[in-house]
């Protein structure tokens, strides 16, 4: 990921500088925030939520759901906010989802989320902001 040029993009320092570590662990270290640790895990109330890296609205409160995993879920991204690549790391095949506009890794889809996509994307709750309407 870090070969592609984002329309957001900042150095090491920068990134550093603007996140928490835990944030920085996440969005820019490929890391995974400790299951039910996230406030956002419970909000819904009507709004947008949206990358801490960059600002970029990426998922509609409507769209969330419980999935009982632990970190907030939904059906579908926001059109073009994301994007997704292959993770082999940890001896599995997944689906790394990352913000379209800094890269910052967000979380992963899973297959296994209710209709009418059939996905649950998986989100590190840290790596988000709500905007509520």
């Amino acid at each position: 990921m870090d070969a592609k040029t984002f329309p957001v993009s900042r150095t090491d320092a920068e990134w550093r500088a603007l996140l928490t570590p835990e944030q920085y662990q996440v969005m820019r270290q490929h890391g995974t925030e400790r299951p039910g640790s996230c406030a956002l895990l419970h909000e819904h109330r009507a709004g947008t939520f949206q990358c801490v890296g960059c600002d970029e609205k990426l998922f509609a409160a409507t769209l969330k759901f419980e999935s009982g995993t632990g970190w907030p879920s939904f059906n579908d991204p926001l059109p073009g906010a994301v994007e997704t690549t292959e993770d082999r790391s940890f001896g599995m095949v997944r689906t790394e989802v990352h913000c379209a506009t800094c890269g910052s890794h967000l979380g992963h889809v899973f297959p296994d989320g209710p209709p009418p996509t059939g996905l649950r994307y998986c989100i590190n709750g840290v790596a988000l902001k709500f905007q509520p309407d």
